[in-house]
């Protein structure tokens, strides 16, 4: 049994390097589409516009499940009595995933649809506009969830060179956690801090574990 589990760390450390690396490039592509929806906005009041506002709901349609399989191998590396911390982790990062997943599936899919397109409906239900249901919903998967899951998952590793790692992935939380601020004052300048959290300091809190993956994965494989 104990042969098995070695041979299997390789492929667990490419599968977490591979998910680490999606992330980032993923993330860096979300980046550049949103600077450009937001360099091309008719007026700074106006919404981003097609194909830019399409292109960032697939890709938090991609970026948020790679972000899962991240964790899920991050919960194979971790020592067997942080898995506890690891593996709810990769539960809260799965809710964040489905949330996020059905909110974006459903404007893309329903939100053109002549059913609902009555402007009022649009922008209770479907609008990034402050309030409305996929806004709200968003909120509790980006800055509810998702900083659960990252805090977790800082918690979870305590080894020899990942201190690095451990407090970037608790700031990415703590970041995507002061998000929330902005519902009851209704001020989603304020939210836009968490974005800070899971779209830049997350990703590179990955690729520096994808390192880790690599050097651990070199010497199980010697």
């Amino acid at each position: 049994m104990g042969n098995m589990i070695v041979a299997s760390q390789p492929a667990a450390h490419r599968f977490g390097i591979a998910t680490a690396l999606a992330i980032a490039f993923l993330t860096l592509v979300y980046a550049v589409v949103l600077a450009i929806g937001l360099l091309t906005l008719p007026s700074p009041n106006h919404p981003i516009q097609n194909p830019w506002f399409t292109l960032m709901e697939v890709l938090i349609m991609a970026i948020a499940p790679t972000m899962v399989a991240f964790m899920v191998a991050l919960h194979q590396w971790v020592p067997q009595e942080r898995r506890a911390l690891s593996l709810s982790a990769v539960v809260f990062m799965a809710m964040c995933a489905v949330v996020t997943c059905t909110v974006h599936f459903a404007i893309l899919t329903l939100s053109r649809q002549s059913t609902f397109a009555d402007p009022t409906i649009v922008r209770a239900v479907f609008a990034f506009q402050w309030p409305s249901v996929a806004y709200a919903l968003d909120i509790l998967a980006w800055d509810f969830f998702f900083p659960i899951a990252a805090i977790l998952a800082g918690a979870s590793l305590g080894g020899e060179g990942e201190k690095a790692v451990r407090w970037l992935f608790v700031a990415s939380g703590l970041l995507a956690f002061v998000g929330l601020v902005g519902v009851p004052l209704a001020d989603m300048q304020l939210r836009n801090i968490g974005i800070i959290g899971y779209l830049l300091v997350f990703p590179v809190a990955a690729v520096l574990m994808a390192k880790r993956f690599n050097c651990e994965g070199e010497k199980s494989a010697a």
